[in-house]
């Protein structure tokens, strides 16, 4: 059998995280090992191609024309070996472990879930639904739900769906209510809980002067979750994600008056360490949840009244 002309693994897993990083602190601490030993092996490696790969430069590195190129093969291999690994060890058919957050469990995931599992029955799925933010490394979960803006380090993300609200209301309470025109006819309905930001912004975004007007007594719900289920029974209206309550509006217990959007710069995201990147059970539910909040999201307005 005719030996492989191969690299140093070693040598590959550096290149390839320094790469990634376009730093090699950043790479050293991914992977463990000190600058002096990442620049080491970089070293190593482009002896051997016989070509720099990196361009270094004062605030850092970036690829060659030659580390450009030797990147993406690279890049497949690692992923194709880290794969063969796990289907060895049998981890790719078991438990997915996955972190969610409550509204996100209750009004997304948790209805849909079962469409996942008869898709993949290979892949049992443990989902707990929690306010906290855990340890994806040695928390016993593989993947996480998080609200916020990104950028957590050592951890691959994904957006999900970002943070978009509109007032909702039960048609009873449109019904008994004079039309609503213009957005400033909001104003004239019990407000679930004009203290939060959400009615701001929209008011802004709208045009519309002056604050939202409090019912009594001013609810403070802190969650989605409950302020929707107060607006379903008609209490007032509540400013909410419309793809949370894309069932309500379909049913026709929540309507939404108006197309105007609110946004803000937070957004749900799919987070898992970048070390599982290549985990099949993790890359087959990534793919699944993206696909499925697409197709959410396109019902949006499906119930919204002109």
């Amino acid at each position: 059998m005719t030996r492989r002309n191969l690299p140093p693994l070693a040598a590959i897993r550096v290149f390839e995280a320094a790469a990634r990083h376009q730093n090699f602190t950043l790479a050293a601490s991914e992977l463990g090992m000190t600058q002096a030993a990442v620049s080491y092996q970089i070293k190593l490696l482009e002896e051997r191609i016989g070509a720099a790969l990196f361009l270094r430069q004062a605030r850092g590195v970036t690829l060659s024309e030659v580390g450009a190129r030797f990147l993406p093969d690279t890049t497949r291999a690692l992923d194709l070996l880290s794969d063969a690994y796990s289907k060895a060890q049998g981890q790719t058919q078991e438990t997915l472990s996955i972190s969610v957050l409550p509204t996100f469990a209750v009004n997304i995931l948790g209805l849909r879930l079962a469409d996942f599992q008869q898709a993949h029955p290979e892949i049992s799925v443990r989902m707990e639904i929690s306010e906290q933010i855990v340890d994806l490394e040695n928390g016993g979960f593989d993947m996480a739900i998080r609200a916020g803006k990104g950028g957590w380090p050592g951890l691959r993300q994904h957006l999900l769906l970002k943070h978009s609200f509109t007032p909702l209301l039960s048609p009873n309470l449109l019904d008994n209510a004079q039309p609503l025109k213009t957005p400033s006819d909001i104003l004239k309905l019990p407000i679930l809980d004009p203290t939060d930001p959400w009615w701001d912004a929209w008011l802004s975004a709208a045009g519309v002067a002056g604050q939202a007007k409090p019912s009594i007594p001013i609810g403070k719900f802190g969650s989605q979750v409950v302020e929707g289920q107060a607006a379903i029974a008609g209490k007032g209206v509540a400013i909410l994600t419309p793809a949370f309550f894309s069932s309500a509006l379909r049913s026709g217990e929540l309507v939404q008056p108006f197309d105007l959007l609110g946004s803000d710069d937070n957004a749900y995201w799919l987070v898992y360490p970048e070390h599982r990147r290549s985990s099949r059970k993790i890359q087959i539910f990534r793919k699944w949840i993206e696909h499925m909040l697409a197709d959410l999201q396109k019902c949006e307005r499906c119930s919204s009244v002109g």
